[in-house]
């Protein structure tokens, strides 16, 4: 199960509006799309890199875009941030 800490839903609705300044329609489309990406951590948590500057394995990464979701695999659980 993906869970998204209360910062990084802070951080998607920022990059939202931030984008939604220029083009309501691309901010709806890169939001909807990191949160898409996160949901495949559901059956894939492995599927990231290991974050360089904290170097433990169950600390991730993932990049879309400019902007990097980091993760953290608990157990059966995945806690996003951005």
């Amino acid at each position: 199960m993906v869970i998204w800490t209360k910062p990084a839903i802070a951080d998607l609705k920022h990059i939202h509006d931030f984008i939604a300044e220029d083009s309501k329609y691309y901010a709806k489309k890169v939001a909807q799309e990191i949160r898409d990406k996160t949901d495949i951590l559901n059956r894939l948590p492995a599927m990231g890199k290991m974050v360089p500057e904290v170097g433990k394995p169950e600390i991730q990464e993932l990049h879309i875009y400019s902007y990097r979701i980091i993760y953290e695999v608990k157990n059966e659980h995945v806690m996003c941030s951005l």
